[in-house]
Order: C-alpha cells, then sequence, then structure tokens
C-alpha cells in the first residue's frame, strides 16, 4: 500500500534521521580531534616558552653572578691601589699625615661620581707624585741662615767655655779629665746642628738649601765659635 508525502515508507524516515546522527557524531568526531589538536600544540608551544624563559633566567643569573665577581676583583684592586697610595702620601709627607689620617675616613673612591675610579687613583697618583719647585732663597732668608750659623757658634763657645772651666787642666783619673775633649766636640757640634736646624726651615718653607747656603751657615758657626773662644781666654 502506498501513501502520500513523497511516496516514503516511515523505515525511510528512520534511516534518514540515523544516517543525519552518523553525520553529526561524525563531524563532531573531527572537531574534537581539531580541538584536541589544537590543545596539544598551546601545550607543546606553551612548554617551549616556559623552557626558553628558564634558560633566559639561568643565563640571566651565571651573567649576574660573572658581573659581581668581576665587581668584586675590581673593587679589591681600587681599594689596594688606594691604601698603596695613601701609603705612598704618608711616606712622602711625614709623621704629620699619619698623625692625621687617624682621625679621618680611610681612603676610598666617592659612591656618588660622574667618572671611573680609575680616573680618581690616576689623579691622585699624579697629585702625590708631584713635588713642588723649591723657591729661590732671597737676601732676606740668607741673612736668616746666618743667623742659625751665629747662633750655634754662640752656643758652641759657651758650651766650650763652661766644659773647659769645670774640667781645668787636673789630670785626677776623673771623669773631669774629658771635659777637654767634651768641650772641643761641643764647639764644633754646634755649628753642624745650626746647619741641621736651618734645613729643617728651609723644608718647611718649601726652599731649597744649597751648598753655598749650608757653606756660609757652617762657616758663620765656626766662625763665630772660634772668635767667642779667643775672646773668652783672653779674658
Amino acid at each position: 500500500m502506498t501513501h502520500a508525502h513523497g511516496g516514503l515508507q516511515p523505515a525511510d524516515y528512520e534511516t534518514a534521521d540515523y544516517r543525519s546522527v552518523l553525520r553529526r557524531l561524525t563531524t563532531l568526531d573531527e572537531e574534537a580531534a581539531g580541538l584536541r589538536a589544537e590543545a596539544e600544540h598551546w601545550h607543546e608551544g606553551r612548554l617551549t616558552a616556559a623552557d626558553e624563559a628558564v634558560r633566559g633566567a639561568e643565563e640571566a643569573v651565571a651573567e649576574a653572578k660573572h658581573a659581581v665577581s668581576h665587581a668584586q676583583r675590581r673593587l679589591e684592586e681600587v681599594d689596594a691601589r688606594a691604601a698603596g697610595l695613601w701609603s705612598e702620601y704618608v711616606h712622602k709627607v711625614g709623621p704629620v699625615a699619619e698623625r692625621y689620617g687617624r682621625t679621618v675616613p680611610p681612603a676610598a673612591i666617592p659612591r656618588q661620581r660622574d667618572r671611573d675610579a680609575g680616573d680618581y687613583l690616576d689623579e691622585v697618583a699624579t697629585k702625590v707624585k708631584y713635588t713642588a719647585p723649591a723657591r729661590p732663597i732671597n737676601s732676606g732668608v740668607k741673612l736668616m741662615f746666618a743667623v742659625f750659623g751665629f747662633l750655634g757658634g754662640v752656643a758652641g763657645a759657651i758650651g766650650n767655655h763652661v766644659l773647659r772651666t769645670n774640667g781645668g787642666g787636673a789630670t785626677d783619673g776623673t771623669w773631669k779629665d774629658a771635659l777637654p775633649v767634651v768641650a772641643l766636640l761641643v764647639l764644633l757640634a754646634c755649628p753642624v746642628l745650626s746647619v741641621v736646624a736651618a734645613k729643617r726651615v728651609a723644608d718647611r718653607r718649601g726652599a731649597g738649601l744649597d751648598a753655598a747656603t749650608v757653606a756660609t751657615v757652617l762657616i758663620t758657626g765656626l766662625v763665630t765659635a772660634g772668635v767667642l773662644v779667643a775672646l773668652l781666654r783672653t779674658t
């Protein structure tokens, strides 16, 4: 028996719905497979990015450790050179720098600076090695040094006279027997000590004490001492 509706039987409808469901299931399976592939690709991409980030972080840590080690070595080199320059300065200036050095912070490079630490050290080294030229000795300074010689001669003559007076001419085997010899040594030593005193004053004034000035001081002292000794013996 044939019915309307295009000549389709009920079994035809059931077959058509089954085929649609199969096609739909096949489509969903393909979509799920695509989504799974996309998820796996995304996951692999995230893993790759994470691995690259870890490698980059490890490289950054290694570079930072190397930079810290290099900076530490550089700091030790700078501190050692600064200490060496300070020691050289103290040796050059003398006890004055060493005494004042106890009241100031240790030698160091400024923390806030606009140039490399080596530039500071080079500048300090240049200043430490610099020696100011000796100022010429004028007539007034020469007269002052001659006064040193005169005072040395006076001191030598007085010391010689006192020792000779106490020693006398006795030879009794006591310590007084050596006083005439000591008196002669004092007579000669005082003019020499006046040269030493003149040298210290010249160093403080930054003036050079040449051979002519030394001879002036020494000769003035010896002549003064000789003249005073002669005068004291005649009195």
